[in-house]
């Protein structure tokens, strides 16, 4: 009997959280086939098996957290699944060879989300199409399902010139009076129907990306004093810069969106607060000001909001930036960011993109003292010199503290210093950009 361990997922990572098995007590299993999820620093990565054989026993049950090193599952090699006396059968051919489909689908970059939904539907993943990335995804295995509409009866209406059955003469018409005291009388009341079941409600398991986000934001809720302050942005000269530069970001294969330019401007801002890029050590009854600026940039994913590490951003230029945001967006929607990624961040922003909103409170990612909320930009009717009232773009940024390290007035002017370098944006060509 094979003992499955644990094995070391990345640099520092001590245990891992079961997310889900993917195969289970008496399925076989190829070598390098996929074998479980493991969630770790908010990445999930699929473990495979280091043999071929047959799962004999899970020894951790999904939703556990293991240290590195632990025995979680038990394999019958192959050798011995092939001499066994009673072969089980799961849904594997009777000869014993292992489904040629799985070791294709093993091969295919996918999401856990759009495996674990094309296993439950039965869809092959060699049959899906791939999005523009080269991923298979949860939305791309729906298309590939497709409507399912079911083939329901219909019932031909019945209409006051319908057909009386043979022999039956039609009833003669109704008086006035008749018709007068049937106007008069109250409806019936209308006809119950038949009770019905109450529709089933469903179970989602609260593990994984899931358990760990409600970890970090009940952390930083519990732990830090929030305060939160808005400020409204004038963007019109940002607009027609990232206008002007936005077709030579193009030529070099690069989107060029305003969020570059809203890092630069609060690196700049940090560096002239360096109360803001800090950490409180409360064991040591320290503070802490990181010397580095790493950004973290919020990320929606399939399982939730993810923090992938804009590292050194003081050190990358407005393209360089953008194409970092990119590859790290990536890898964080495909399950494939590595924990240098995902952790070490000294300041995050989090950005709505086009839903934006008027203003939020964005929770701290704590243990830092600092986030930034983005919002859209929107058309709004302004004043201009002469109190002529006339079209203008605005932004509104959201900003949360700790306010056990920061104070209010240092929160506000760090605010102010970020507003002032993305109101005249050629104040960061100025400042080295």
């Amino acid at each position: 009997m094979y003992e499955f361990k644990l094995p070391e997922i990345g640099e520092g990572v001590i245990e891992g959280e079961i997310v889900r098995w993917l195969k289970r007590p008496g399925e076989r299993v190829s070598a390098n086939e996929g074998l479980l999820e493991v969630m770790t620093d908010k990445a999930t990565v699929e473990i495979p098996s280091p043999i071929g054989g047959t799962v004999r026993e899970h020894t951790a049950a999904e939703g556990d957290i293991c240290p590195v090193g632990t025995v979680i599952a038990r394999l019958s090699p192959e050798e011995e699944t092939k001499t066994a006396a009673k072969p089980v059968s799961h849904g594997v051919p009777r000869n014993g060879d292992a489904n040629p489909a799985r070791g294709r689908e093993a091969k295919i970059l996918a999401t856990p989300a759009a495996r674990a939904l094309a296993r439950e539907r039965g869809v092959d993943l060699t049959s899906v199409d791939p999005d523009e990335h080269g991923r298979v995804t949860k939305r791309t295995v729906l298309g590939a399902i497709g409507p399912r509409v079911a083939n329901v009866p219909t019932t031909p209406p019945t209409t006051s010139g319908a057909a009386l059955p043979a022999g039956k003469p039609a009833s003669p018409p109704a008086s006035r009076a008749t018709v007068a005291t049937q106007a008069a009388s109250p409806p019936p009341p209308p006809r119950r129907s038949r009770a019905r079941e109450e529709p089933a409600d469903t179970y989602i398991p609260f593990r994984g990306m899931r358990r760990r986000i409600a970890e970090s934001v009940k952390r930083a809720y519990s732990n830090a004093v929030h305060f939160t302050y808005v400020e409204e942005i004038d963007v019109e000269r940002l607009v027609r810069l990232r206008n002007e530069a936005k077709d030579a970001a193009k030529e070099q294969g690069v989107s060029l969106t305003y969020l570059p330019f809203v890092v630069k401007a609060v690196i700049h801002a940090l560096r002239k607060f360096p109360i803001v890029n800090a950490e409180l050590d409360e064991r040591n009854a320290r503070i802490i000001l990181k010397r580095r600026y790493h950004i973290g940039i919020a990320t929606t994913t399939e399982h939730g909001l993810a923090v992938p590490v804009l590292r050194d951003a003081d050190q990358l230029s407005l393209l360089d930036i953008s194409r970092e945001i990119s590859r790290l967006g990536d890898a964080t929607r495909a399950g494939t960011a590595t924990s240098s990624d995902l952790t070490g961040s000294t300041f995050s922003i989090t950005s709505l993109g086009l839903l934006g909103g008027m203003h939020a409170t964005p929770i701290l990612n704590h243990p830092e003292v600092g986030i930034l909320g983005v919002h859209a930009i929107r058309r709004v009717p302004v004043f201009d010199a002469n109190d002529n009232v006339v079209p203008g773009r605005r932004m509104n940024l959201s900003i949360s503290f700790d306010h056990r390290v920061v104070d209010g007035f240092e929160g506000a002017s760090f605010l102010h210093e970020i507003k002032r370098y993305l109101e005249d944006p050629t104040l960061l060509f100025l400042a080295g950009i």
